[in-house]
């Protein structure tokens, strides 16, 4: 309901309690009752409901727009005199545990309804208890909205958290948005409101209706609602309990067994929607997703989707980073339950799902977490630690248990309720630095006068202890930028915890080199060198992301100079490079068929293109590299340990020629990259032994759009020792490609 509309009612409820007609009223009614009516009363239960008053029971209701009004068969209730109060009093034996309320308004039946406030609270004081101390890991299941029954009588059980607040109620189409027909009781000192209302549905949509401690009015979504209405509407949305049946319990068994360290994980990083639209333009269902996505992903090979942020947001060029449901998938592209379709599907054709997810910062849309209770409740009060100038958005208190309840529930949800696989965590660097894009005196240091956000290390540090502990398995990568030690390394050494960190140093040198026209390149070799001397210092992902494919960057192919051709060769290059390269792999959708506009959100990929060779063939090689990187030990065995690999030649920045080998405990794979456009003959290359090594993949076949270079498939070693190595080859390296080789006999 418009706030306008709800102003309306309360002022004229106002104007009629004053009116000069009813001036006495006020002195005929005991404070508490006028609190009732004018919606500010702090314990509504203690006013209205059954009450016992000497040896009668005394019945109160608050019923605006009702004529009449009587409980279960006969038992009248009677107004008070120029209100919409009316009560009851006789014998208790006249009336049962669960009494009936019937009321009619104007011409309608009577409509009739258990009375809300003749029910004991229902959250348990341990449950609030562990949600103040900050250890309640399922705080979702007892906050926001539920289904619920009380005595055989069902209902909805709201709860949110508002300490600060007057009064808090609930509010929906089933009371006619009417803050003052459902007011909530608070639970002690904990700042925990909670109601049970008999006779509601799921599918009702509702928000909670606040009164600060100025006296304002303001409804706010659930912060725990686990559904939420399609922008440009902000309800949120009454869930019902998911009706999906799970089938991936094979998946599910495997993921915890795993040894995710030495697996090969390749990833496909999507934005649901803009993936693909169907012919209208509109968005893809989950559903349709699962149909046409999964098989899609599982032809090109990638191990794992990972998800752009699907928690619900009010703004669709945010990309989901504007986060207000964090417990809530968009409903832009279906329901809770289709979304779990999608993940079931995901998981029967053997691919992972992890979720980009945002602790980082939250918008300050008043429909959302901002000054929820009229304080600064999730966030910092002051905006030197409170706000991102950046992003225009609110940082979360990361010193209040509350808060960080919150974060670590929301985690929990996703990886229990959906059986999500992992998170990757947005904007790290921005939780760990206090002065993360700040200039003097435009931040607080801490309390050792240091730059590092304390509290956040250790919510870290906290989160991804229980979360690797209760999901065996689970992947927990962090968008981390900066230099800060032992982010994926255990807490028990002194790390943050993380699986796994996005290796944005290797990510920016690599592309900063490949935009270099070759004649240039050797002047930048160490661009292609340097970062290995870092590579085993976390355990990177190696990212290709959707931060690189907007704002003015260009696409993928679009980046790499020369004509046409070249422009694909050096994409192909690239990305040969990075598929034996240590660390695990990310490419963002459309980066695979080589897509040559920007990404733009508002509408689906340039899916046309694949009718081109240069595009199609891009698109079986990227399949090719996932077939070869996953099929082969020596790729994915030690990406994280320095065992796996080894240099043959690094040094020939005349030539811009690299060569390595990537190595596990009983085979080795050699790799041999040419960043210029010029043929080199009878380039030779140590080896570490006699035999045949057969080319396993070359990026300039012309199955991908290449020139196909003429070379043995089999190129026999001779006994003459080149660069340190006992042995060597001889190989016709073909212009802007990457050549693997596997020693067979």
């Amino acid at each position: 309901m418009p706030k306008t509309v709800q102003d309306k009612i309360y002022n004229h409820f106002l104007n009629y309690i004053y009116d000069k007609d009813n001036y006495d009223l006020k002195n005929k009614l005991s404070d508490d009752l006028i609190k009732i009516i004018e919606a500010r009363h702090h314990d509504p239960f203690g006013v209205l409901g059954a009450h016992q008053t000497g040896g009668q029971t005394t019945v109160t209701v608050f019923l605006p727009d009702t004529q009449k009004a009587w409980l279960n068969d006969d038992l009248v209730l009677n107004r008070l005199e120029g209100t919409d109060l009316f009560q009851w009093a006789g014998d208790s034996s006249q009336l049962n545990e669960h009494y009936i309320i019937n009321r009619i308004a104007g011409n309608s039946d009577p409509v009739q309804l258990y009375d809300p406030y003749n029910f004991l609270p229902q959250l348990s004081d341990f449950d609030l208890h562990l949600f103040s101390e900050g250890k309640h890991w399922h705080a979702y299941r007892i906050l926001g909205a539920h289904q619920h029954q009380v005595d055989g009588i069902d209902g909805i059980l709201f709860a949110t958290w508002a300490p600060s607040a007057q009064r808090v109620s609930v509010i929906g189409d089933f009371n006619q948005w009417d803050g003052r027909k459902n007011p909530m009781r608070v639970r002690g000192g904990t700042g925990v409101w909670e109601l049970f209302v008999p006779g509601i549905n799921a599918g009702e949509i509702y928000k909670f209706e606040i009164k600060n401690n100025d006296g304002s009015l303001h409804s706010k979504m659930d912060p725990y609602g686990q559904q939420a209405e399609l922008r440009p509407s902000t309800a949120s949305i009454i869930a019902n309990d998911s009706q999906h049946t799970w089938h991936d319990s094979d998946w599910i068994a495997r993921r915890e067994k795993s040894d995710w360290l030495h697996e090969a994980q390749s990833i496909y990083e999507v934005h649901m929607g803009s993936w693909r639209r169907n012919k209208e333009g509109e968005f893809l269902t989950y559903r349709e997703m699962a149909d046409q996505m999964v098989p899609y992903v599982k032809e090109l090979g990638f191990t794992h989707i990972e998800l752009l942020p699907i928690t619900e947001h009010p703004l669709d060029i945010s990309w989901g980073y504007q986060t207000t449901g964090y417990f809530a998938p968009t409903s832009r592209f279906g329901s809770p339950d289709d979304l779990r379709y999608f993940i079931d599907t995901c998981h029967q054709n053997s691919i992972g799902i992890i979720l980009d997810w945002v602790p980082g910062h939250f918008p300050k849309d008043a429909h959302g977490l901002a000054r929820f209770d009229g304080s600064a409740l999730y966030e910092h009060a002051d905006p030197r630690q409170g706000e991102h100038q950046d992003w225009g958005t609110y940082i979360f208190n990361y010193g209040r248990s509350e808060v960080t309840n919150f974060l670590l529930s929301s985690a929990f949800y996703w990886l229990e309720e959906f059986h999500i696989d992992g998170l990757r965590v947005d904007a790290v660097a921005s939780m760990l630095y206090l002065d993360y894009s700040r200039e003097e005196g435009q931040w607080v240091p801490n309390e050792f006068g240091g730059r590092e956000n304390l509290e956040a290390i250790e919510f870290f540090r906290h989160a991804n202890s229980v979360l690797h502990q209760e999901f065996p398995g689970c992947l927990v990568a962090a968008e981390e930028s900066t230099s800060y030690p032992m982010v994926s390394r255990p807490v028990s050494m002194g790390g943050l915890g993380f699986s796994m960190k996005w290796n944005m140093g290797w990510m920016h040198d690599i592309l900063e080199y490949m935009k270099e026209d070759a004649i240039h390149r050797r002047y930048h070799h160490d661009s292609l060198t340097f970062g290995l001397l870092y590579a085993f210092t976390e355990n990177f992902i190696l990212p290709f992301s959707h931060d690189e494919v907007v704002h003015g960057k260009n696409s993928m192919v679009n980046k790499m100079p020369g004509d046409e051709w070249q422009r694909f060769a050096n994409l192909r290059l690239l990305y040969t490079f990075m598929f034996t390269y240590p660390g695990k792999k990310l490419l963002f959708m459309g980066s695979e068929f080589a897509q040559g506009t920007e990404w733009n959100c508002e509408k689906g990929l340039d899916w046309y293109v694949l009718d081109y060779p240069l595009h199609s063939g891009m698109k079986t090689l990227v399949s090719d590299l996932n077939k070869m990187y996953s099929n082969t030990p020596a790729l994915y065995r030690h990406e994280f340990d320095p065992q796996g690999f080894e240099w043959l030649d690094c040094n020939d920045r005349e030539q811009s020629v690299l060569s390595y080998i990537r190595r596990d405990a009983k085979e080795y794979v050699i790799s041999i990259f040419n960043f210029t456009p010029v043929v080199r003959e009878n380039y030779r290359i140590g080896v570490p032994e006699l035999g045949n090594y057969q080319i396993i993949m070359n990026s300039d076949s012309e199955y991908y759009g290449g020139s196909n270079i003429d070379n043995k498939p089999t190129i026999e070693a001779e006994p003459i020792p080149w660069s340190d190595r006992p042995y060597s080859i001889k190989i016709n390296l073909p212009p802007l490609a990457g050549v693997v080789l596997q020693k067979r006999s």
